[in-house]
């Protein structure tokens, strides 16, 4: 993206800007870092930002509409942020890369990542199978996770597919919502693979369910 800088230019203050931190995940009002620009032409404010949280201070630079009140663009761009604990390193960079992608508008490229990341979690998980779709399938008899799950994942590597062949012209359909939904449903499929096990391990040592369903916190958890 391109932001032209047409008609006069002049110093501005006062720009509140307020966002989740791309470095810490922090939600705040950021500070200032000396004075912003205003471009009358296109009625957009320029400048750099810190965030507010003293155990980062990370840098921010912004565009902002100032004439509709919106953040047009941050850098450092806004991901959507998920829970990297237990996933392991090559899955999770593979990941990162979706994330980071849809972030930055780069939704064909942010649906070939996520079925790469299909790809790294059969391997983690020793998945066999010719293609993909057989190591999908083979994926889900090697692990306790939902047959939805199991079945979101074949529409994942579909997706994946028609973004990586250009003769396919669905890849013209990828947008902004279809990558959310994407990276919101690999998300469930993360957790459920790596992070379900532990939660249920926490369960199992905190508290007790009786035979009619109920929950009760073990005594030498209480204090």
């Amino acid at each position: 993206m391109i932001f032209k800088l047409t008609g006069a230019i002049t110093q501005h203050s006062g720009t509140r800007i307020s966002t989740r931190c791309p470095h810490c995940g922090h939600n705040g009002t950021f500070e200032s870092v000396g004075s912003d620009i205003y471009n009358s032409g296109n009625n957009r404010i320029f400048g750099l930002r810190k965030c507010p949280n003293q155990k980062c201070f990370g840098h921010l630079f912004f565009v902002y509409q100032a004439n509709t009140g919106e953040i047009v663009l941050t850098h450092p761009s806004n991901s959507i942020p998920f829970d990297k604990e237990k996933i392991p390193e090559n899955v999770l960079n593979t990941f990162q890369e979706a994330v980071v992608s849809h972030s930055n508008n780069c939704f064909v490229a942010s649906a070939i990542m996520i079925r790469k990341t299909l790809e790294e979690i059969c391997k983690d998980r020793q998945a066999t199978g010719s293609n993909l779709y057989k190591r999908l399938e083979d994926l889900g008899s090697k692990i306790v996770i939902p047959k939805e799950l199991i079945e979101g994942m074949q529409e994942l590597r579909l997706l994946g597919n028609d973004a990586a062949h250009i003769e396919s012209n669905t890849f013209e359909e990828i947008g902004k919502n279809e990558i959310e939904i994407s990276i919101e449903f690999t998300k469930e499929i993360l957790k459920a693979v790596y992070q379900y096990e532990t939660l249920k391990k926490l369960i199992s040592q905190k508290y007790i369910i009786n035979r009619r369903g109920k929950i009760f916190l073990k005594r030498n958890f209480l204090n």
